[in-house]
């Protein structure tokens, strides 16, 4: 059964870029827009690793991720930032929120798929 990745971006097109990356390796994709978006896609369903933007409009990926951690389904699922941000307080304000690993944009597939593989546990 194939492990299935959140991927949350505003981006359209930037989705589709890391959901074909991921797909190609084997992953299950869902899609969300936003922060707030991706809360309603955490209905329960098993996702086991979550690909997140930080700039997004109505919740931004830091929040998200603190609202995602406070769900008991979802306390320990792995959160990997993929940002134009490299700044080390906003890294900072990240793994305090719980994040895993940062990948900042233009991103390597490779790279992600790595960050993924460590991540999620077979």
């Amino acid at each position: 059964m194939s492990k299935t990745v959140l991927i949350v971006d505003d981006s359209t097109s930037f989705r589709q870029v890391v959901g074909i990356a991921l797909k190609g390796a084997g992953y299950t994709v869902v899609e969300a827009c936003d922060g707030r978006d991706a809360l309603g896609k955490l209905d329960g369903r098993k996702i086991n690793l979550i690909v997140s933007d930080v700039n997004m409009p109505v919740m931004d990926g830091i929040s998200f991720v603190k609202a995602a951690k406070l769900l008991p389904a979802y306390k320990f699922t792995p959160v990997i930032m993929l940002t134009t941000e490299a700044g080390e307080a906003m890294k900072s304000a990240g793994k305090a929120a719980g994040v895993r690993a940062w990948v900042v944009k233009p991103f390597q597939p490779p790279v992600l798929l790595d960050a993924v593989a460590k991540l999620i546990l077979p």
